[in-house]
């Protein structure tokens, strides 16, 4: 199994996407404690768990297409010469690019309403800016209470109208960030391909991997098993030898 190579913003992804996943488990663990002990609950913890699944999810799915963690089945594939699998992955790229870049579109214009931000036009594609739209930035969540560091929104989006909870720009500004990362990610497997550095748009084999360390864990076990086992009939021969001089 070939190894990566861990540059900075993996270790800033890793850092973030396991931060994420700390908060939730904190959250839900004080929520838990509340609720049985001291039958309360934490109002908010609920949603705010939502949201950071939706958040390690969205950006877990862009750095597992960096790292090339997402399975694949590539049976057919590597029966394939090297220039056919080569012109497979790009056609393969090539629709994951559109895909994602779809979902940028659909992602942006969702998320721009909130921001006070215009969407785009065209249904497809976009065709330019619907400076017709309503600006939704009053929109809040349910339960997460609005933050300090986040009052400078009231004024920068809410035209000086104060939030009591938090406003849903923050929660869904994961939308065309990932979204963005997701297409940056497919971009750099294209290049990768075009080149000739990689021949394929999935590069992890975890169940063969595991597979593999499995049999060569029993060999060696088998091998360590036979190995005692000669042992110790030298050494029953050299104690028969011995009580016959």
């Amino acid at each position: 199994m070939q190894t990566r190579r861990r540059s900075l913003t993996d270790r800033i992804e890793e850092t973030v996407i396991a931060a994420i996943l700390g908060l939730m488990t904190l959250v839900t663990f004080a929520n838990v404690v509340t609720r049985y002990l001291f039958n309360s609950n934490i109002l908010w913890a609920l949603e705010f768990t939502v949201f950071m699944f939706g958040w390690l999810v969205l950006l877990g799915a862009s750095y597992a297409v960096k790292t090339r963690a997402h399975l694949g089945v590539d049976a057919i594939l590597n029966m394939l010469s090297a220039p056919v699998r080569r012109v497979l992955g790009l056609i393969s790229v090539g629709c994951c690019l559109a895909f994602s870049l779809l979902l940028l579109k659909g992602a942006y214009d969702y998320w721009a309403v909130f921001a006070d931000l215009p969407p785009t036009s065209g249904r497809w594609f976009p065709t330019g800016f619907d400076m017709s739209a309503r600006s939704q930035s009053f929109y809040e969540v349910q339960d997460i209470p609005m933050l300090a560091p986040f009052r400078f929104l009231e004024d920068l989006i809410n035209y000086g109208e104060r939030y009591e909870k938090l406003p849903k720009v923050i929660p869904y500004l994961v939308l065309p960030v990932s979204m963005l990362l997701l297409t940056f990610r497919f971009a750099q497997v294209a290049v990768a391909i075009w080149k000739g550095e990689a021949d394929r748009l999935v590069a992890s084999h975890e169940v063969e991997d595991d597979l593999n360390e499995a049999r060569a864990r029993n060999e060696a076990e088998a091998n360590t098993a036979e190995a005692n086992t000669k042992a110790n009939s030298n050494t029953k021969a050299n104690s028969n030898n011995g009580d016959r001089v």
